[in-house]
């Protein structure tokens, strides 16, 4: 069979040993995709690995008995088809595009994946004629169902309102070692370190069009700039901060926003009326972060404020100064 959608056959189509093959196959894939996610756990986060290593060992089950159905119906020998063959089936994402998420993004997937599969058997019996084939598509959805059922008992057995509490804070102190701050720092030297070359060249020149690309250029050369810094600093291996790579992206994207914010004003052709708006940016901008720094690092707003503007303050003064003079 060729891949691709016009080669997928209908479900309607298949037969009563064909649907059993397609029930064992999914189940062996939900099963893998569950112990990717308990692997990716187990380190940081114990018990959740459990909870999904019970769900796999709740998947291997179901298959064990579609295997022996299989057997004892049509015999040892089972066809090979897959969610990818039938048109219409509920699709699972690749492991390689799941793996990384969050902690609760891999509970509500793992959660959808049931409910998913469940809507399908349910859908798919219903249109069935044949009282052997709707009796078999009822009890799968049932047994997905009742996957969902054990995996709320296995939630309740491995995971009490100490673990919850601890895991979020093990989660929320991951994601912000390993986007925000790297994100702040980028997005406070992309604000800050273009202001003078910005408004020097604006003041300099009165030229909207050469200030843009004096801030354009400014701004996605220090992006790059800190976003190879950041990921080569740390490999994240002794520190925990994470993914060099995520940290390189986050600190690279937010600093060249923090400079294109006030650079994109001066695509506008009136000088005062780009600088202005460029100045009301620079304005939102400082604030902005002075209210990332107490949100996520925990640093006293006012603090954090005067070091942000105050700095901030001073160097598009300089800029200002030098273009002026």
């Amino acid at each position: 069979m060729i891949p691709g959608i016009s080669s997928r056959r209908r479900f309607s189509d298949l037969s009563e040993q064909e649907i059993i093959a397609l029930a064992i196959s999914s189940e062996e894939d939900d099963a893998r995709i569950y112990r990717t996610y308990a692997a990716n756990l187990r380190a940081d986060f114990p018990d959740s690995a459990k909870i999904f290593d019970g769900m796999a060992a709740e998947e291997d089950e179901h298959r064990h008995r579609l295997i022996d159905l299989h057997e004892k119906r049509f015999g040892p020998t089972i066809p090979l088809i897959r969610r990818e063959h039938v048109s219409g089936f509920y699709h699972r994402r690749p492991v390689w595009l799941v793996q990384n998420l969050g902690l609760d993004r891999m509970r509500d997937e793992a959660e959808a994946m049931e409910r998913a599969a469940q809507r399908f058997y349910e859908t798919a019996a219903a249109r069935t004629q044949d009282a052997d084939t709707r009796k078999l598509l009822g009890d799968l959805a049932a047994a997905e169902a009742g996957h969902t059922r054990a995996a709320d008992n296995l939630v309740q057995e491995h995971l009490d309102d100490d673990t919850r509490e601890q895991e979020s804070r093990t989660a929320h102190r991951q994601f912000v070692l390993t986007w925000v701050q790297p994100g702040l720092a980028g997005l406070m030297d992309g604000s800050v370190s273009t202001l003078a070359p910005i408004f020097a060249t604006a003041f300099a020149t009165q030229d909207t069009w050469t200030t843009f690309l004096v801030g354009l250029a400014a701004s996605v050369g220090a992006g790059i700039s800190m976003g190879f810094t950041e990921a080569a600093s740390d490999d994240g291996e002794i520190s925990g901060r994470g993914s060099p790579l995520k940290r390189g992206i986050a600190s690279g994207v937010m600093t060249a926003v923090g400079g294109l914010g006030h650079a994109l004003p001066y695509l506008i052709p009136h000088f005062w009326t780009a600088t202005s708006i460029a100045m009301i940016v620079v304005f939102v901008e400082l604030w902005a972060i002075a209210w990332i720094q107490k949100k996520y690092m925990d640093t006293p707003f006012w603090r954090a404020a005067m070091q942000v503007v105050l700095g901030g303050a001073l160097v598009f003064s300089a800029g200002v100064l030098i273009g002026s003079g």
